[in-house]
């Protein structure tokens, strides 16, 4: 069965080269966290210079993976957020440099991930009850075939898609002001993995 893609935008070979990088990958994961902002306030937040914060902002623009606010700002301020619709990660093919800042971007996702159960865990303690309840921690372990495993992908990859096109247009009705998202409403991180155990290929023996 084909891997399906549930993101409007797969990101390249040149994407991905960009975007591998450690400056690049914390100010998406601000926005992401955090929403729209500016170079200047993201600049402070992470001790760099606005010029230089501003370059990669605009370099992340460049391939789609953020993008301008429109109507947000005062004179020539910008206001950046993350490119609604997501993305994914494209096939490096034959390009080894692309090869090389997937395996970085895969392992900064891990790392990212690791991070953010761990503050879930410290945090849980003082977060209201109606969230800790909407929460869950869970793992499965299945005995399934490769045709099972890949249409168990695609259907909750396929409910992540249509809770993310819920999102996106809670965000796009609140642009006028995305300092105030709509009553009611949380930031919700979901994490989704599927992989095989002992699935590796075996030498073979003379």
């Amino acid at each position: 069965m084909p891997r399906k893609s549930f993101s409007a935008r797969t990101l390249g070979a040149n994407a991905l080269k960009s975007f591998a990088h450690p400056l690049r990958l914390r100010l998406f994961e601000l926005l992401d966290e955090h929403g729209p902002s500016t170079a200047t306030r993201l600049a402070a937040l992470l001790g760099q210079n606005t010029g230089a914060t501003s370059y990669h902002l605009r370099e992340l623009a460049r391939h789609g993976i953020i993008e301008v606010v429109p109507g947000m700002g005062r004179g020539k301020e910008k206001f950046w957020r993350v490119t609604p619709g997501g993305f994914s990660y494209g096939d490096p093919a034959e390009d080894p440099e692309a090869a090389s800042a997937l395996t970085y971007l895969l392992d900064d996702l891990v790392r990212q991930r690791g991070a953010e159960l761990n503050r879930w865990r410290s945090e849980e303690e003082r977060t209201r009850e109606e969230w800790v309840r909407a929460s869950v921690l869970a793992r499965r372990s299945l005995r399934l075939t490769v045709e099972e495993a890949s249409g168990l992908r695609d259907e909750v990859l396929a409910v992540l898609e249509r809770y993310r096109g819920l999102s996106d247009g809670r965000a796009q009705a609140a642009q006028a002001e995305p300092a105030a998202p709509p009553p009611g409403t949380g930031h919700v991180v979901v994490h989704f993995d599927l992989f095989p155990v002992g699935e590796t290929h075996q030498e073979e023996t003379p």
